[in-house]
């Protein structure tokens, strides 16, 4: 079951914006909706709600949640081998492969390189076929 917005929704956009499925839609200053098939359980939607308007699979509100407390990749760079799966998902284009440090390097792997852009949606977790990436709080919280 996916999240939904109810009916105190005040049409700000914020959830729609930052929706790494593009799965909300609606008009400014109208109620929106999310598409149920489209949306993946991530919770972006709940940390940017400004009325909290916004019901979880459960139907409780999460509560809205600071930029700072947003959970962020963790990658595990040893075993990286940087097939890009995570890096197609990253729809904010946090994610990056590293470039080689010399000639002929192929210890390459994939890093946060833009923090500030992450929205800690997860889609990446769910990318990596090696399952070598978590998402934590900051201060090491999963």
């Amino acid at each position: 079951m996916a999240y939904h917005i109810t009916e105190k929704c005040i049409g700000c956009g914020a959830c729609a914006k930052l929706c790494p499925v593009f799965a909300i839609s609606g008009k400014r200053d109208a109620v929106h909706t999310i598409n149920s098939v489209r949306c993946v359980n991530c919770g972006v939607c709940t940390r940017v709600c400004l009325n909290g308007s916004i019901c979880d699979e459960t139907g409780a509100v999460p509560p809205r949640l600071p930029r700072n407390q947003w959970p962020m990749p963790v990658i595990n760079q040893t075993e990286c081998t940087a097939c890009r799966q995570c890096t197609e998902v990253c729809t904010p284009e946090a994610l990056a492969v590293t470039l080689p440090q010399f000639r002929g390097d192929i210890r390459v792997f994939v890093e946060c390189a833009a923090p500030e852009k992450c929205i800690g949606c997860g889609l990446c977790v769910r990318a990596c076929p090696l399952r070598l990436i978590t998402m934590q709080a900051p201060g090491g919280a999963a």
